[in-house]
């Protein structure tokens, strides 16, 4: 199917036979399966045919990401705006959940590209990429997050930029933060379900429902500890790290609508002279009054400002001063992060120990006081969360006679 599907005269069929040779080679870095990607990518007459060929190097490439952004540079900056979209995603699938420098730094001027869907496949691309990237080590992490909000919040932007952007956002954010993007397991082998996800991920170009199915490609990043007994203890795990190093985001400040308030009637200086000397006061002398009010006012609400900027700059001291700590104590079961797993070990003079040496994923747990009883963790349903609903049988029907006319 390799060998005959890109050769077929129908284009739908080398469109297939781009991803034929995408899901076989997934991962495998397969020379001859991305010089044959590249020959379709620059010689096919059909745009879309073009369009997957480039696309499916992210695929092959995925066991490898940082050969990707090298490969398709080039293709990046063709006059073809369907072989640079291809490229975007390309690095994307390649270097999924990586915060790859190299592979941000090809995608960003991406985003303002003159054709609309350039620009939705670089930032779809900018998430995979980015997702649970934290500021502290990505700091275009802020900066990307912005072209997205702006994006989405502009009246004169594109609709298929701005469904770009939306759902760029909602992938940066995927699972709550507790999720990454992979087509490998942890042992390093394909995932071919993840694989498959994606490939039908990509077809939301001609039908945008099949844009859920990236959930295909989402893998936990946890540390579970479990006994023999297949429960939780409570026990710590220590991240020798910072704890901002790896923390969830700040949550988006919402700004609360304010009432619309009546705008005061504007009352003309002349008619309030007119007025008062019908009634025989001196309206100089008032003004002269009220003047020096307002100047006495004015300096008490400058002192109070500066009072209250004084407050806010000790403030922001005080929080400099704190030292962050080196550490952070994970509780089981604990968020943990890709990059963050190297940094995980368990503390000194614990009870249990691991049964393996990865301190990643569910991880058994040795007791090294078998006699004493174990403290569990109490798994406990949120306030939040709707007791679910005894759905009632529908009651029987009621006795008939069949008969045939």
């Amino acid at each position: 199917l390799t060998e005959q599907l890109p050769r077929h005269k129908d284009p739908i069929l080398r469109y297939g036979g781009m991803y034929t040779i995408a899901t076989a080679y997934a991962g495998t870095g397969s020379n001859k399966a991305i010089r044959r990607l590249l020959h379709v990518a620059v010689s096919d007459v059909s745009n879309d045919v073009r369009r997957a060929a480039v696309t499916c190097i992210g695929f092959v490439l995925s066991s490898s990401p940082e050969q990707c952004p090298r490969v398709v540079s080039l293709l990046a900056e063709s006059y073809n705006p369907h072989v640079r979209y291809g490229s975007a995603m390309a690095v994307g699938i390649a270097c999924a959940g990586t915060g790859l420098e190299e592979a941000i730094t090809l995608l960003e001027p991406m985003t303002k590209d003159a054709t609309d869907f350039v620009r939705q496949g670089a930032m779809l691309a900018l998430s995979l990429i980015l997702v649970q990237e934290t500021e502290v080590r990505q700091p275009k992490v802020k900066d990307i997050r912005a072209i997205f909000e702006s994006v989405v919040k502009d009246k004169h932007e594109d609709v298929m930029a701005k469904f770009g952007a939306i759902i760029a956002n909602s992938i940066l954010d995927a699972g709550g933060r507790n999720v990454t993007i992979s087509m490998s397991t942890k042992g390093g082998n394909k995932k071919m379900s993840a694989v498959v996800g994606m490939v039908v991920f990509m077809q939301y170009w001609y039908w945008f429902p099949l844009a859920h199915f990236i959930s295909l490609t989402f893998t936990p990043t946890c540390v579970i500890g479990l006994n023999k007994e297949l429960k939780m203890p409570v026990v710590d795990f220590l991240s020798n790290t910072k704890p901002s190093t790896f923390a969830y985001p700040p949550k988006t400040e919402v700004k609360a609508s304010t009432a619309p308030t009546k705008v005061a009637t504007a009352i003309l200086s002349t008619t309030a002279k007119a007025e008062a000397r019908k009634k025989g006061t001196d309206v100089d002398k008032k003004e002269g009054e009220e003047d020096k009010m307002e100047v006495e006012s004015k300096d008490k609400k400058e002192g109070v400002e500066a009072d209250k900027e004084g407050e806010e700059a000790k403030d922001a001291d005080k929080k400099k001063d704190v030292k962050e700590p080196n550490f952070t104590n994970l509780a089981n079961p604990a968020r943990v992060l890709v990059a963050q797993k190297k940094f995980v070990a368990m503390p000194a003079e614990c009870r249990y120990e691991p049964v393996s040496k990865k301190l990643f994923g569910v991880v058994m747990l040795r007791d090294l006081q078998p006699g004493t009883e174990a403290e569990l963790v109490k798994v406990e349903i949120p306030a939040t969360a709707a007791p679910p609903k005894e759905e009632e049988e529908p009651p029987a029907p009621e006795p008939f006679e069949y008969v045939e006319e």
